[in-house]
């Protein structure tokens, strides 16, 4: 008798910088999920498809859930705690505290009111020997009845193989909902966009990262040649922020764009030619109307 088929829907949730992005990356095999070791790098739910011989798993990659300072804020803690209910199994991810920190207790109390399966995944786990180990894994068991637990590290993939056939476990029998070779529903705008920012988190200060928005204006592909053009464009919130973006004679725009194009050439498959501009609008992270343009409209969650 053939081995049935398995398929799901699995969310990452945790509070902001725990790896949720690093790990989706890690089990994938494809960077998929921009990542940083800034906190809130992650804005959108990001759907990533993984297909094996038996099953196939559907994650979301949701904002780290933090206690919202503004309607940014509030879009991005939204959009995570929608999908505690719509999905068949929920991995919480937290790092190896010997007592648990209080924006995990934060997210746990949300899960109180959830039906669905949530398996605890203590990550980075390189940086811990296994006597802590099993401190945090008893601590963190305490404060809720995980259906699993599985220490892991997403960094060198430690134990994620483990991982899947726990997951693979709890999925129920299903259809195949997306094609095996179809890593990401995302569409090409939204990969760009979200590389630009990256690259701008990696490059720029500590203060104006969370303050920038990025916009695709144009995306064509040139009839001619292979070549796609994009036009981008970098929202900073002050006039101050805009020449720190810019720098010297254009030298950090220059590397923002240069290192944006190394990953958008090699996710989208094209040679690109890449031109970024530079706008400021005040207090976006506020504004309903700015924030539905960037892609972050709450009546959509």
């Amino acid at each position: 008798m053939a081995k049935q088929f398995h398929s799901g829907f699995v969310s990452l949730v945790g509070r902001p910088n725990v790896g949720k992005s690093t790990l989706l990356n890690c089990l994938i095999g494809e960077k998929i999920a921009i990542i940083s070791n800034k906190p809130q790098t992650t804005r959108n739910k990001i759907t990533s498809i993984l297909t094996k011989e038996d099953f196939q798993c559907v994650f979301l990659d949701t904002p780290g859930i933090h206690k919202p300072k503004h309607k940014l804020g509030e879009f991005m803690v939204k959009s995570a705690e929608t999908t505690f209910n719509e999905v068949d199994l929920v991995l919480m991810l937290v790092e190896p505290l010997l007592e648990p920190h209080t924006l995990d207790k934060y997210v746990i109390a949300r899960l109180e009111k959830v039906k669905t399966p949530v398996i605890l995944v203590v990550n980075k786990i390189d940086t811990i020997d296994k006597e802590k180990l099993l401190q945090v894994i008893a601590s963190y068991s305490k404060l809720y009845p995980f259906a699993d637990v599985v220490p892991v590290s997403a960094q060198t993939g430690q134990n994620t193989d483990q991982l899947l056939k726990v997951i693979e476990k709890h999925l129920p029998e299903g259809p195949q909902y997306f094609p095996a070779d179809m890593i990401t529903d995302q569409p090409e705008r939204q990969i760009a966009s979200e590389i630009i920012r990256e690259k701008a988190l990696y490059l720029l200060q500590d203060e104006i990262p969370h303050g920038i928005a990025v916009e695709i204006t144009s995306m064509k592909k040139r009839p001619d040649k292979d070549l796609v053009d994009v036009e981008a464009t970098l929202y900073c919130e002050r006039e101050s922020h805009k020449g720190i973006i810019i720098g010297k004679q254009g030298s950090m725009l220059k590397k923002i764009g240069s290192y944006a194009r190394r990953d958008m050439e090699r996710l989208l498959g094209s040679p690109i030619n890449l031109q970024i501009w530079i706008k400021v609008k005040k207090d976006w992270r506020d504004n309903d109307f700015l924030l539905k343009n960037f892609g972050y409209d709450q009546k959509k969650i």
